[in-house]
Formats: C-alpha cells, sequence, structure tokens
C-alpha cells in the first residue's frame, strides 16, 4: 500500500510539472519577437510638474473630446479622479461595491468591450447593454473610460482569458505578425472586420455626445497578451497607429480621447520609449503597475509626456505621499472585483497565468498597495460622485455635452450580491 502512494505521489507530481509546461509554453511566445528590433535610448529627463496643454491629437475631435481634454489638463497636478473599472457583463457592480468601501462613488466609470461567452463576466454579448449604461453614467456625472481585450486576429470570438492557444494570453507567430501589419492580408482583414464590430458600439457613444477614454493595445510593453512586447516600429506601436487611423480615419470616431498605455518595464530590457507610438497618436500617458508606483516609472513615462496628461489606469493606488514627487497622476482606475451573479469563464478549470502581472493572477483584482482608499477619498485632491468641487470643476465639460451643469445627486446603488461560497 504504501508502494502504491507513493507511485500516485510520483505520478500526480509528474502531472503538475507537465500541466506547469504546457501553461507556461502558452504564457511564453516560442520565438524571438524582438529579433532585429532597435531599442530606443531614454529621453531626458523633464520636472515632475512638467505640463503643457496640448490640443486632441485627433484635429477633428468634438467638441466633447476636446471639453474632456481641456478639463483633464484644469486638474492635472492638483485633483486626481478616483476610478473603478467594471466588467462588462455585470455592469457597475464593481462601482457600487467601491463606493461602499469608500463611502464616495467613484468619478471615473470603466469598463471593456469583452471577448468571452454569453454569462460570463467579460461577455461579448452584455456590448449593447454596456452602451446604455455608459450612456447613463456619462449624464449622471462620471467621465468614461473603456479599454478592450481584443481576441486575436487567427481567431474567432468568444475565447477566454488564458488556458488555451486562442485565448487573449495566447500569441502569434512572428509570420503571423508580420501579416497582421500587411494591409490586404487575410490575418489584417480579420484584425480589421473585428475593430469596424467595435467602432459600431463606440459610434452609439458618439451619437449620444459622450466622450471617451481609448485605451486601445494596452500595457504594450508586457509579453502576455497577444499584441504586447514588440519592440521596433513593426512592432506593437503600429498596431496601436493601426487602431488610431483605423477608427479615426475610416470610422471617423472623433469622440476619443487616446490613451497610450504601458505597464511597468517589463521584461526591463524593454522600456516605454521602444513601444512609444509618437505624440501624433497620444492625449493621455497612462501607466499599469501592480506593484509600487515607482519614481523612475513616473520619471520615465513624463520624459516622453511632452508635458501632457498623465494617469494611473489599472493596479496600485499611489499614496498621498507620492503625489509629492509624482503629481500629474491625474486619475487613477482600481481593477474590477465584483463578478457575481454571472460566471467566470475568464480562466478553464485548473489553469493559471505564469506571465501576467502578480496582482492580476487567478483572474483580476490587483492589489491596492497598501493604501487607505477610504481615507485617502477624504482628501481635496481626490474627486468623486460626491464631491461639489467636482460638479463645479467639470461645468464646462457637461455644457459642451448639453448636459445640466448642476450638480447629480449621484444614485442609489443596490448592494452588490454575496459571492456564493467556493464549491467544497
Amino acid at each position: 500500500m504504501k508502494t502504491i502512494r507513493i507511485y500516485l505521489g510520483v505520478l500526480i507530481g509528474l502531472l503538475c510539472i507537465n500541466a506547469s509546461l504546457l501553461r507556461a509554453a502558452e504564457s511564453a511566445p516560442a520565438e524571438d519577437m524582438n529579433a532585429g528590433a532597435t531599442l530606443l535610448p531614454k529621453p531626458a529627463a523633464r520636472p515632475a510638474d512638467w505640463i503643457a496643454e496640448h490640443d486632441p491629437v485627433n484635429p477633428n475631435a468634438t467638441p466633447e473630446a476636446k471639453a474632456l481634454l481641456k478639463y483633464l489638463y484644469s486638474i492635472s497636478g492638483k485633483h486626481t479622479l478616483i476610478g473603478q473599472h467594471n466588467f462588462i457583463g455585470v455592469q457597475e457592480r464593481s462601482t457600487a461595491s467601491a463606493a461602499q468601501r469608500l463611502g464616495k462613488t467613484p468619478a471615473l466609470y470603466g469598463t471593456d468591450w469583452g471577448f468571452s461567452k454569453d454569462g460570463d463576466i467579460d461577455s461579448i454579448y452584455a456590448r449593447d447593454m454596456a452602451v446604455k449604461e455608459l450612456i447613463k453614467q456619462h449624464r449622471n456625472g462620471s467621465i468614461i473610460a473603456i479599454c478592450w481585450h481584443q481576441v486575436r486576429p487567427t481567431t474567432d470570438e468568444p475565447v477566454t482569458f488564458r488556458g488555451s492557444p486562442t485565448s487573449i494570453q495566447g500569441h502569434l507567430t512572428n509570420a503571423e505578425w508580420e501579416q497582421l501589419l500587411t494591409p490586404g492580408s487575410d490575418i489584417n482583414k480579420k484584425w480589421c472586420a473585428q475593430v469596424d464590430v467595435i467602432a459600431g458600439y463606440l459610434k452609439q457613444l458618439q451619437d449620444a455626445r459622450v466622450p471617451v477614454l481609448w485605451r486601445p493595445v494596452h500595457e504594450m510593453n508586457g509579453q502576455w497578451f497577444w499584441w504586447g512586447g514588440r519592440a521596433g516600429d513593426r512592432g506593437t506601436r503600429q498596431l496601436y497607429r493601426m487602431m488610431y487611423d483605423r477608427l479615426v480615419n475610416v470610422h471617423h470616431l472623433n469622440n476619443l480621447i487616446w490613451v497610450w498605455n504601458c505597464d511597468r518595464p517589463n521584461p526591463p530590457s524593454l522600456q516605454f520609449v521602444d513601444c512609444f507610438p509618437g505624440r501624433q497618436y497620444v492625449d493621455v500617458l497612462a501607466l499599469d503597475c501592480y506593484a509600487t508606483v515607482d519614481q523612475s516609472f513616473y520619471d520615465e513615462m513624463n520624459a516622453l509626456s511632452d508635458g501632457k496628461v498623465m494617469a494611473i489606469s489599472e493596479g496600485n493606488v499611489p499614496s498621498l505621499e507620492t503625489y509629492k514627487t509624482q503629481p500629474k497622476w491625474t486619475y487613477y482606475m482600481s481593477w474590477a472585483g465584483v463578478r457575481s451573479p454571472v460566471t467566470d469563464s475568464k480562466t478553464i478549470p485548473g489553469a493559471a497565468s505564469t506571465n501576467a502581472p502578480v496582482g492580476r493572477r487567478g483572474g483580476g483584482g490587483g492589489g491596492r498597495g497598501g493604501v487607505n482608499l477610504a481615507e485617502m477619498a477624504k482628501d481635496p485632491r481626490m474627486f468623486s460622485l460626491e464631491d461639489e468641487t467636482y460638479w463645479e470643476s467639470i461645468r464646462p465639460l457637461r455644457a459642451a455635452c448639453g448636459l445640466p451643469t448642476e450638480m447629480v445627486k449621484p444614485p442609489a446603488i443596490p448592494a452588490p450580491s454575496t459571492p456564493p461560497p467556493p464549491a467544497p
């Protein structure tokens, strides 16, 4: 009997090792994605409070988009919007939960266009519902931010977040990547068709006079998403430029403020500058950081900024002390945490990421950096929907959007459902 237990133990160990190797193979590209790419020198450091107001990079930006960017400049270095991301499949539930924890409602409402099956927190079938929710949130005083975990252009929706080669954390071969960047190729045409679908939803928001902080191809310096981690002019920054061209010049979406986004340098050899598409494509520079917001991250992003707006678009929240040396973080966005009452099929049973930021392993959430957010929300620097000073500051933006400029009392948000206990 003892011998059998030993054999079983060895077998289980081998199976676990094999599963880990398979997950690592899925998360890490098999090829050198940056062979031959020229890495760029870091730009010279700039003063921490370098703020120089710019017009939107889209010369045809709507009055609403212009007013939104102008608003962000008006608070840059002085105030920070409290933000909360929400899973598309459950809409405002993470914002409701955040309001309970903070005692105030986040002023920045974030979501994603999704990638997964019906009934999932990231369901592609919730997009129509999301448009209605975003319009409602905008009219009630929130600023809108959207990202998109786009499915690989070699795969059809829906997919999982990880756990298979077709997932969001799958990869393209170098040959497939070259096809993606080549106009008229099959993969390029598939990518265009995917973007065209999302353009339809963004157009509905434009027609409703909703300006959007649009964060495409996010965390582009990381190698955990199929689009990320490629340096050079034929790398990820070119995909961002393609997104800009498709949405602005083909679909004439002029309500977007373009948010360029990197994670902390990961790997260290791939710096912010190696993924930067050019100042003519970027309105806001944003950092995702599920670790300490190191001063060097701020300084290196600021050096690229040309004085433009900067933000924390995911991850840990800087403390009030941090703002003394990193003053330009104009908003922060906590990642979604409330999944109930729908399912979460981001990860197939037993699968786990081996390459994503540590705070995101297990399907989302991320740390908050040890900051007491409820206490911080009381500080005059931080803006929420309950703050009269916030409403005073957004009057010009509200007027540009054709909305009443007086304060709208935040609606009573029902308490999030209690998640069911884990299965035994």
